[in-house]
């Protein structure tokens, strides 16, 4: 098995994986939470080659045509109002909703407010 030798952080940094884990982080994600940009902006918070975990910015109106993921997926909603459309079938978004989507699953998102989610 082999073991990244480095890890991409929240700040853009570079930052040493040790050998056999990955080194350990802990953020305030609502400090992390931008909006400045119109559209999605994507805050990688650890990658590595076993796990992403990345902070998604969505501003109002925006609309993610239906794609897939090679890999499961989960998000978790921190703020903000939204669609999700998994399969045809809608589920509202809000701050407290977790979702599970297993790797290729057809979705689409439409933020209706400002939404910022943990996306993994």
């Amino acid at each position: 098995m082999t073991h990244p030798t480095q890890l991409e952080t929240a700040s853009n940094q570079q930052v040493p994986a040790a050998e056999t884990t990955p080194v350990s982080l802990s953020v305030q994600l609502k400090d992390q939470i931008d909006y400045s940009k119109p559209g999605v902006t994507r805050k990688v918070l650890i990658k590595d080659q076993t796990s992403s975990f990345m902070l998604m910015c969505i501003t109002a109106g925006t609309v993610l045509p239906e794609h897939t993921a090679p890999r499961n997926v989960s998000l978790t909603i921190l703020e903000g109002y939204g669609c999700l459309t998994i399969e045809g079938k809608e589920v509202r978004l809000e701050a407290g909703v977790f979702v599970y989507m297993p790797a290729n699953t057809p979705h689409s998102l439409r933020a209706d407010e400002n939404l910022a989610f943990l996306h993994t």
